[in-house]
């Protein structure tokens, strides 16, 4: 789920969603859809992208939990299937993990696909923070990454009401370009090619594991929610399956609607009420009320006298007083950038004396600054870097006791250089439109959408204002919204994590 930020949103270092080098984006060459499993012959010639073995054949074991009061078996496999190219010559390994109920009705259970984000992220942090069996618990005002690693029974997974299907694309977790020729990587590393391959990947395990019959649905965080509309159109259009249903965790639908230049209100309209509950939830003063306050002045008084330009001192100073008001930072400081605050001087601001410095992924949550006037780009990130240690160790770990197959290769919970191939053109990448088509085309299928409030890498009201552009699809109701208390990562709270488990219910249930 990384994106870096750091060029696309400000000036400030961040790494989740993605590594912007170029944010146009021009439809690839579409790859073969020819496929195979991982336990077919091997050709002796290949060799993975780190010279190392091919991977394992699938692992199943049987397990139990109580859930909700009530025993739940459930067999869960750790294996990969190998999509190929021209000529079935293999081309990607991709590796997953599934969890089953056992004895279940296969054409009234649901099968869902989740999916981080980055691109370059591992989906451990579904896995494992959110909505699997198994829990690492990470809460509270710091991440440490010395943390306990031992996992516990999730009280809120999902595997109550649907199967579950984790999978990590090419160059994360135990995934790799089998021969990564410069051709490959080009497609497989790309807006077009990636999504491309994870439908490829969805249909070759329903034909596996003879789930074409049942209920299908997609849980996308972060990059991955930008991945989501576009794979539930690929494979409608495409290859012949139909999703019910998405979840989009923290989505980014639009790379363009925040990549504008400094002197554009788009971006500042979509930022000021995650800026808001940054600063309440610091002084133990948010609430929901103060939000839908500070997200009607976003939409309004604010922008339009942003519109009115620098030049306009009596707008100047009705930007600096109220969101002085909204925000708790002193006017003086307001001044200094003419009312338009952005996440790297809200962040400095509230932790000005305190010798910390918060994450944009959670303002909630802090480090302590390295040195006397860091600031974040010159220090750790305490969200996206304090996870690393303990969620790679506790997935190693799942995957030795647990499932039992452990791969002689390296783990990349985070792969940062697989150099992604944004496209050339005009156009910026965008999941609005695949949404728009899927929503259109099918009348029974539903979108959930969830942000945190404090998170300041894919503002929560960004995606309102994309989300208020559809036109109301009928019937009504089939595309929810919700925000929660937290960040990037709000399921690190269990409140937060809870209340995911429920709204997806409703979304499951067709409520």
């Amino acid at each position: 789920m990384f994106i870096d930020f750091k060029r696309l949103l400000s000036a400030a270092a961040l790494a989740l969603l993605i590594s912007t080098q170029s944010l146009h984006a021009q439809e690839e060459a579409e790859p073969s859809s020819q496929q195979t499993s991982a336990q077919e012959e091997r050709p002796a010639e290949a060799s993975s992208e780190d010279k190392q073995s091919r991977l394992p054949e699938a692992r199943r074991t049987l397990h139990r939990m109580q859930i909700e009061g009530e025993e739940l078996p459930f067999q869960a496999t750790a294996g990969a299937i190998t999509l190929t190219g021209t000529n079935d010559r293999p081309e990607a390994e991709i590796a997953f993990v599934s969890y089953t109920k056992e004895g279940s009705d296969k054409a009234n259970r649901p099968v869902t696909f989740a999916i981080n984000g980055g691109p370059g992220a591992a989906s451990a942090y579904l896995h494992l923070g959110a909505i699997g069996p198994w829990l690492l618990p990470m809460s509270g005002e710091r991440i440490v990454p010395s943390q306990s690693i031992a996992l516990v029974e999730n009280p809120d997974t999902w595997l109550s009401f649907t199967d579950l299907v984790f999978i990590d694309p090419a160059g994360t977790g135990f995934s790799r370009l089998i021969d990564p020729t410069d051709r490959l990587r080009e497609r497989y590393y790309s807006v077009r090619g990636d999504v491309d391959a994870l439908a490829r990947f969805i249909r070759q395990w329903l034909v596996e594991n003879d789930r074409l019959v049942s209920p299908k649905y997609f849980v996308g965080e972060s990059y991955g929610g930008f991945r989501g509309p576009r794979v539930a159109e690929a494979l409608q259009t495409r290859y012949g399956v139909a999703l019910k249903g998405l979840t989009l965790v923290s989505p980014v639908l639009d790379f363009g609607w925040f990549d504008q230049p400094d002197y554009s209100p788009l971006a500042k309209a979509s930022y000021l009420p995650s800026l808001v509950a940054a600063a309440l939830e610091r002084r133990g003063a948010f609430s929901e009320a103060a939000q839908h306050e500070a997200e009607a002045y976003a939409a309004g008084p604010f922008v339009t006298d942003l519109l009115r330009g620098t030049q306009d001192e009596a707008a100047k100073a009705r930007i600096v007083g109220r969101v002085a008001e909204l925000t708790g930072v002193s006017p003086d400081a307001l001044r200094d950038f003419e009312g338009r605050i952005d996440m790297e001087v809200l962040t400095r601001e509230l932790l000005r004396d305190g010798g910390r410095i918060a994450s944009f992924y959670d303002t909630t949550i802090v480090a302590d600054a390295p040195d006397h006037g860091s600031i974040l780009e010159n220090g750790p990130e305490p969200v996206l870097d304090a996870m690393v240690a303990p969620l790679t160790s506790a997935m190693l770990n799942h995957y030795r006791q647990n499932l039992q197959w452990l791969p002689q290769r390296p783990y990349h919970l985070l792969a940062r250089n697989l150099d992604w191939e944004w496209g050339e053109g005009k156009e910026q990448p965008e999941a609005v439109s695949a949404l728009r088509n899927v929503l259109a085309l099918d009348p029974e299928f539903r979108v959930l959408v969830i942000h945190g409030y404090t998170d300041l890498v894919t503002p929560y009201f960004g995606t309102e204002l994309i989300l208020r552009q559809l036109r109301p699809f009928e019937p009504s109701g089939r595309v929810l919204r919700k925000n929660y208390e937290g960040g990037h990562m709000f399921y690190t709270r269990a409140d937060s994590r809870h209340a995911l488990r429920q709204d997806a219910l409703q979304l499951y249930s067709g409520q």
